[in-house]
């Protein structure tokens, strides 16, 4: 059974929103975070609710909201979302009343929104939804827990088409802690400069990508969704080698049959190596993209790698600044993406044209 991406939406650092093609070119930050461009929200969420939710509830439902839109969706037959650290911003003002009001007389609002199932359910209480609905929280797999649980839904044939998506925040509360596991990088940087850096740390990012997934083609379908594996500590790099002809393998094709591959590097010397070592092994003479200087790093950044890889799918075109080095034009009949979260959580996803 084939599974088709039949829309997508992506809020991001970059102009993504609005059924937007491809942006023409790169939204340039300074700093060590991408913020999230955020879109006027009145188009898809009703005012009265907009001041209810935070900024994180706001950017995840009004990206499953614009990709049932683009779908001609009503109401999917299942929502599944994938997130790590789910409403960071809910969570902090919680902890924060707690700790200035001593434990008592606390409003119960910022508790039942900083919940990690949030998002989800609030699209489904928008659209009247009382279908299956499913939020993983599975650190650095969480989005891919959620593309596999789809999959599997649609395999059993008792759903039809399914809601799929990946989101994250970063906050100043969060983003100082993680600073302190050396996560970051001590000094501001462009994104635009990012991938050339060869020092500890990377930059802070977030974003909500939703894809509608069916298990019947249409004639707007952006690609076909072949296969998802998540490798979790893999020994050393010569495993991670394996598991990439594994994969392939398992999908009758040869690395000879990838047209374009799409990888995570983020710009720290760590978290590169194993990227440095596949283009050198496995990658070799392979047409190659990044994507992290786009959107920044977050457990669930292979979210917008997957809206990025549709994109181009459907566009049948590499945006220049996501290009490593120079990308001869040929048509793109398949895309492989391969990413790490802090080198525990690796996944690979394998699209192909329709």
């Amino acid at each position: 059974m084939h599974t088709y991406i039949r829309s997508t939406a992506s809020i991001s650092p970059q102009k993504t929103f609005d059924n937007a093609p491809l942006p023409d070119e790169l939204v340039i930050h300074h700093g060590s975070r991408l913020r999230c461009i955020e879109p006027d929200y009145k188009e898809f969420i009703d005012g009265k609710m907009i001041r209810r939710m935070s900024r994180i509830i706001k950017m995840g439902v009004a990206a499953g909201a614009a990709c049932l839109k683009e779908a001609n969706v009503e109401i999917p037959d299942a929502i599944v979302t994938g997130t790590a650290y789910g409403c960071l911003e809910d969570t902090g003002v919680f902890i924060a009343k707690m700790v200035e009001q001593k434990e008592e007389l606390l409003t119960p609002t910022a508790f039942i929104q900083s919940t990690h199932n949030t998002v989800g359910a609030q699209i489904a209480l928008m659209l009247h939804c009382h279908n299956y609905n499913n939020t993983f929280v599975h650190r650095g797999f969480s989005f891919e827990s959620a593309v596999m649980d789809a999959i599997m839904l649609l395999k059993e044939n008792t759903v039809s088409n399914i809601l799929v998506g990946g989101v994250d925040e970063i906050t100043d509360v969060s983003q100082k802690i993680l600073s302190r596991f050396g996560l970051y990088k001590r000094e501001p940087i462009s994104n635009e400069n990012l991938l050339g850096s060869y020092s500890k740390g990377t930059i802070a990012g977030e974003g909500a990508a939703f894809f509608l997934l069916s298990n019947h083609p249409s004639a707007n379908d952006y690609a076909q969704l072949d296969a998802i594996k998540t490798i979790y500590k893999p020994a050393n790099f010569q495993d991670i080698e394996n598991e990439v002809y594994s994969f392939l393998d398992e999908q009758s094709i040869s690395i000879e049959d990838i047209d374009l591959v799409i990888t995570g590097r983020n710009g720290d010397k760590s978290d590169n190596e194993v990227y440095n070592y596949l283009d050198g092994s496995v990658l070799k003479n392979k047409a190659l993209a990044n994507y992290k200087h786009l959107c920044g790093e977050y457990p669930t950044a292979t979210a917008f790698a997957l809206w990025l890889a549709a994109s181009i799918m459907k566009a049948k075109v590499v945006p220049s600044y996501v290009k490593q080095g120079s990308i001869a034009q040929r048509n793109l009949k398949r895309i492989l993406i391969y990413n790490h979260y802090q080198n525990i959580h690796h996944s690979l996803l394998l699209i192909s044209a329709c």
